[in-house]
């Protein structure tokens, strides 16, 4: 009773409402769709399929959620999207459901900045505290990692991971998988290092830093392939969480990682 739904909005008697929402003029709520408390929809928003949205999320203007995706392999299976906590979406963003064949579900975590007219596709499971710049796109099952980044105009392959921390530079194509702490960039995405930039803006040690600054040479510079690098790496780093969630991401990669 204390949220406010605009009188020209939609909004399906059986959708769940949460406490002091606001649902703006010509908004479309489906009968599914479950609203946290505090959700703000600002106008011309459209959500429907099994979605739910956790508490104080803002969602901007002219965006879709939880429609089916753009996958011909979708035969209208019930399949859901999940959006958590305090995210702010803002204006023509697109987030699909997800498909039987990728699980049923796209995921998003909690305090995240999704910006004008990014797009998340079936089945993605993104983080916390990840930016999405303008228009940056992720094709089907995408997996990024928390406080990640994606700069604007830049397109994921499906079944692509994004690392924890990574960085990728606008305008770039990423066919492999974004090593945790990396700065990528490019068509097809290169790995220009460590993102030590971001790591010192973040607080962490200067031995943090230059640990992870010798594990990237290594993979990088050192005229190591890969599965050499990380045995290296092993040998000559240890004592950092950081170089160890590094290597748990390289050898648990199918893709490749971007080098």
């Amino acid at each position: 009773m204390s949220s406010f739904i605009h009188e020209n909005a939609i909004v399906s008697p059986k959708a769940k409402i949460g406490a002091d929402c606001y649902v703006g003029a010509f908004c479309v709520v489906g009968e599914n769709v479950v609203l946290g408390d505090r959700v703000r929809l600002e106008s011309h928003v459209v959500i429907e399929g099994s979605t739910v949205i956790g508490d104080e999320t803002q969602v901007f203007p002219f965006v879709s959620i939880g429609l089916a995706p753009q996958d011909l392999k979708y035969g209208g299976e019930e399949t859901a999207t999940e959006i958590g906590k305090r995210n702010h979406i803002r204006e023509f963003v697109t987030i699909h459901r997800g498909t039987a064949g990728g699980g049923g579900l796209t995921k998003i975590g909690d305090g995240n900045l999704l910006m004008a007219q990014a797009h998340v596709a079936h089945d993605c499971r993104l983080g916390n505290e990840i930016i999405m710049a303008n228009a940056a796109t992720l094709a089907g099952h995408v997996e990024i990692a928390d406080r990640a980044n994606i700069g604007a105009y830049s397109g994921v392959h499906q079944y692509c991971r994004i690392g924890y921390e990574a960085f990728v530079g606008g305008y770039s194509v990423v066919v492999k998988d974004a090593m945790p702490f990396a700065v990528i960039q490019g068509n097809h995405a290169k790995c220009y290092g460590l993102n030590r930039v971001g790591m010192k803006r973040r607080g962490y040690s200067k031995e943090t830093i230059e640990k992870l600054h010798h594990a990237f040479h290594l993979l990088l510079s050192a005229k190591l392939n890969t599965t050499q690098a990380v045995e290296k790496i092993k040998r000559e780093i240890s004592g950092s969480a950081e170089v160890d969630l590094l290597i748990e991401f390289i050898e648990s990669s199918k893709r490749g990682v971007v080098k």
